[in-house]
């Protein structure tokens, strides 16, 4: 067999892999897109002169959140079947950059949101792509910490090209973010190319066992429908997450939303970048300690914890409207969101193990999630309009709340003893 020659895994989970630090570090701004700055772009520097406020650029990213779900589950298909995964990042990579670079060169709300959904399609095969390299190199055993280690990398990079976005764009304006994300493009494209492909075996890539010499023959080739079909763990996982995402997707946007009305454009741009850093800076120690602890200490109550910390932040958010009260609260982002995008790859491969559909699963995961996020945008953004912004934050800490239920009833414990 072609993999029969590749390093098995137990020896590659001793090594850092900085190769695959570096994907993860540059990456993470290329893979999030323009986020909450394209909000602050359509509704400060466009502005109600050109058609815009709150709620239009909500609907622009639910269309794009839409376009990028409907992909998800295909490109998980995708990096399961082929082996030229480093080369479809690489597209992505270029993909998702000139999409976002072209923002400021093209008007109307349909130009707009092809662009977005352009970006949000390529996006897309990032998240299945990193994990299914993960795992083709480090195997199941060492998966655990080889993604709290990716997602502690990614928090970092998200962290510094914030920081590096928060003081551009006071000197220069939010179109600043543009250009920054086109050279951190190229960095990640360097990296990417630098990892030797011969390190990844394909097969445990799309979560074949690694047992034994016959795990490639014996694996069943991924199938949509198959995955989805009776994996209802799979599917409260899913819905969950779906819950998760709608309350979580909409509440940083919506901040500086907040903070342009209060301060400006520009010093939005700029404060929305230090929400970011604060929160991705807390996300990289809790994305290793998620890492090295989660089999130890059991996914099901560090996911609990994750859900009670996000509606703890949406109902904060409605004492202050003052910069430095939603600068501090957006730091618990870093917890919430640190630990479902830690521990989230590593229950889906824990349900998935031994089929070969972790990344076909993993897609279909993310496409039900992507939903709440696209929606969380838009009715966020109505209801803005319609009933101020403590409403909103309400209802979506409301939603968290509803997730938190959901989890402690139905999902069992996918750590392995």
């Amino acid at each position: 067999m072609a993999t029969a020659a590749l390093p098995r895994p137990s020896h590659a989970r001793r090594e850092r892999l900085p190769a695959l630090d570096a994907m993860n570090f540059f990456l993470a701004d290329v893979r999030d897109g323009l986020g909450p700055y394209l909000a602050i772009y359509l509704v400060s520097v466009r502005g109600p002169s050109h058609g815009w406020n709150e709620a239009s650029a909500g609907v622009v990213m639910t269309i794009a959140g839409i376009a990028g779900l409907i992909a998800n589950a295909p490109a998980g298909a995708l990096i399961d079947r082929v082996h030229a995964k480093r080369a479809v990042l690489v597209a992505a990579a270029v993909a998702v950059t000139l999409a976002s670079a072209s923002l400021p060169f093209v008007e109307g709300f349909w130009a707009v949101a092809a662009g977005q959904s352009l970006a949000a399609v390529a996006a897309s095969v990032f998240a299945p792509g990193i994990a299914a390299i993960s795992l083709g190199i480090v195997g199941p055993k060492a998966f655990t910490a080889r993604i709290g280690r990716n997602e502690a990398f990614n928090h970092a990079g998200n962290a510094v090209s914030a920081a590096l976005a928060g003081l551009l764009a006071w000197k220069f304006g939010p179109v600043v973010v543009f250009w920054l994300m086109a050279g951190l493009a190229a960095l990640s494209i360097g990296a990417t190319l630098s990892l030797d492909p011969n390190r990844i075996d394909h097969a445990m890539a799309r979560g074949c066992s690694d047992d034994d010499e016959e795990a490639d023959d014996a694996c069943d080739p991924p199938s949509l429908w198959q995955t989805l079909k009776g994996a209802p763990t799979l599917a409260w996982f899913a819905a969950a997450g779906f819950l998760f995402h709608l309350s979580n997707a909409a509440m940083l946007p919506s901040v500086g939303q907040l903070l342009a009305r209060e301060v400006g454009g520009d010093k939005a741009t700029s404060l929305t970048s230090a929400c970011i850093v604060g929160a991705q800076l807390v996300m990289v120690p809790v994305a290793m300690i998620v890492g090295r602890k989660a089999d130890d200490w059991g996914h099901r109550p560090i996911m609990l914890v994750a859900f009670a910390v996000l509606a703890a932040r949406g109902l904060l958010y409605t004492v202050s409207d003052a910069p430095g009260w939603l600068l501090a609260i957006q730091l618990l982002d870093g917890v919430g969101a640190g630990i479902l995008g830690a521990l989230g790859p590593v229950i889906v491969a824990a349900i998935m193990r031994g089929s070969g559909r972790f990344n076909v699963a993993q897609g279909a995961v993310t496409t039900i999630q992507g939903i709440g996020g696209a929606l969380s945008t838009s009715l966020a953004g109505v209801m803005i309009v319609g009933a101020g912004y403590h409403a909103a934050f309400w209802l979506l800490a409301a939603i968290a709340g509803g997730g938190l239920v959901l989890y402690r009833l139905v999902m069992p414990e996918t750590a392995r003893g």
